[in-house]
């Protein structure tokens, strides 16, 4: 019996005592598969040989010794780098020619490096300070005042209104009333605790009311209805011997004319037009 052959799959050259290549459970020689299968060089244009390490970036491909910096042609090899418009960079190169500065310590932001941005500018991130504490603000929420970044806690402390309700500080809206500020949800009628921001409301002793808690308890009542007499929303009323109607509950007692700018007789407490009060 003839030798089982163990031949090169493209080319049919025998591979009995030679280097080779399995890929995908099939032998090629070494000249086949980097002739089928082998990577290009970015830098060199050469293909990457069986026996070279094949370095990648982003589907890129390069030999060990063409993989470096673009500007300064250093190895880039187990080193940190940046790529620019497809051409890959040291870091110090791409730092002198792409990195923004930091505002506050003027050095180089570098690649890779955390930072902070905020209207154009930049910052390292242990450079961008709270103005009053002193402390990296990081990704937590600030606020600029006069040229300078504030926590929000220091913000609070140093400039925000302290609520005269809950006594917290106020940074947004807010209302003010008898020159003291409130937060809008803690500006609240005393009676029945509705806010009163955008409201019409009115006070008493000091304390807010709504118009209708501060009618149920305080306004005249109306000899005629019964309901409530406020002049806050505009109602006109009749005032006679510490008695007052509305100015439609004004009539007679006994034949319901209205008594607004006529004449009236009182019998006991009624009130009666002048025909009526004649017929007692």
């Amino acid at each position: 019996m003839s030798a089982e052959r163990f031949d090169c799959h493209y080319c049919k050259t025998s591979l009995l005592g030679k280097q080779y290549i399995l890929r995908e459970e099939t032998q090629y020689c070494t000249k086949c598969y980097e002739n089928l299968f082998a990577n290009c060089c970015e830098d060199c244009g050469k293909p990457i040989g069986c026996n070279c390490k094949d370095l990648s970036y982003k589907d890129r491909h390069w030999h060990e010794q063409c993989f470096k910096c673009a500007q300064c042609s250093k190895a880039l090899v187990e080193k940190p780098f940046a790529a620019k418009d497809e051409l890959l960079l040291c870091t110090d190169c791409y730092s002198q020619k792409y990195s923004s500065k930091c505002f506050t310590c003027k050095k180089t932001i570098m690649p890779g490096s955390r930072k902070m941005e905020y209207k154009g500018n930049s910052w390292h991130e242990t450079c961008f300070l709270c103005h009053r504490c002193q402390q990296p603000i990081g990704t937590k929420s600030f606020i600029p005042k006069d040229n300078g970044y504030f926590c929000v806690p220091c913000f609070e402390k140093q400039f925000a209104y302290q609520c005269n309700s809950c006594k917290k500080a106020i940074t947004t809206g807010g209302v003010t009333y008898h020159d003291k500020p409130w937060h809008r949800e803690c500006f609240l009628c005393t009676g029945c605790k509705k806010q009163l921001a955008g409201q019409r409301f009115t006070s008493r002793d000091e304390f807010s009311y709504c118009l209708d808690c501060f009618s149920s308890l305080y306004a005249k009542k109306c000899v005629g209805c019964t309901m409530p007499i406020t002049s806050l929303a505009g109602v006109k009323y009749i005032s006679f011997e510490e008695r007052q109607w509305h100015t439609e509950c004004f009539t007679c007692m006994k034949c319901s004319v209205s008594l607004v700018g006529r004449g009236f007789l009182t019998h006991r407490d009624d009130t009666l037009c002048t025909d009526c009060g004649r017929e007692k």
